[in-house]
């Protein structure tokens, strides 16, 4: 049985529609997933009848951000100049909307935090975990999220780890819109 396509694409009427395709491993970023969101943006990019790209997550979440196992095996999460899930060091040049539904957790919310817009549930979580192991949001999360939502509330999710739902999201600026 051949492996399905861990991002897949479809445009409709002008909008380019890039769906993180790895339910079963929490849409979790390896090297394939990272450029084929890469490939995808330069697709957004370079095509002049597509106007705004949506990112969203097949199945339960969004995405819980690097694949570990992958990460682990010495497989990098990162594509070229566009840095970890092929988004966060260089974003499309046209809008780019994160539908968040699930968890975006981690790379996961780094990758949102990496388009212009985030919409989400109001049942969303979010949140930059890896302070609870001893890591840090290495792919730009601490740079961007103050600038989203302020230094306090920055460095709560930062120092805590702890996830917080959309409801609370949109109240403090880190998500734009519920749904």
């Amino acid at each position: 049985m051949a492996e399905a396509q861990v991002v897949t694409t479809s445009v409709d009427e002008g909008v380019l529609v890039i769906s993180l395709n790895r339910p079963d491993a929490r849409n979790c970023v390896n090297r394939a997933v990272a450029e084929a969101i890469a490939s995808a943006l330069d697709r957004l990019d370079s095509e002049s009848d597509l106007r705004v790209g949506v990112v969203f997550g097949v199945g339960p979440g969004f995405s819980a951000g690097m694949d570990l196992k992958a990460f682990a095996r010495g497989e990098s999460p990162v594509a070229g100049d566009r840095g970890f899930a092929g988004i966060t060091t260089r974003s499309a040049r046209k809008p780019l909307i994160a539908a968040v539904e699930g968890f975006a957790l981690a790379g996961g919310l780094e990758i949102a935090l990496a388009c212009d817009l985030i919409v989400a549930a109001g049942d969303a979580r979010f949140g930059i975990p890896e302070v609870r192991v001893g890591l840090i949001a290495g792919a730009g999360g601490l740079w961007r999220l103050p600038r989203r939502v302020g230094v306090g509330a920055a460095t709560m999710l930062a120092m805590t780890g702890a996830p917080i739902l959309g409801d609370e999201a949109h109240r403090i600026g880190l998500v734009d819109r519920l749904v």
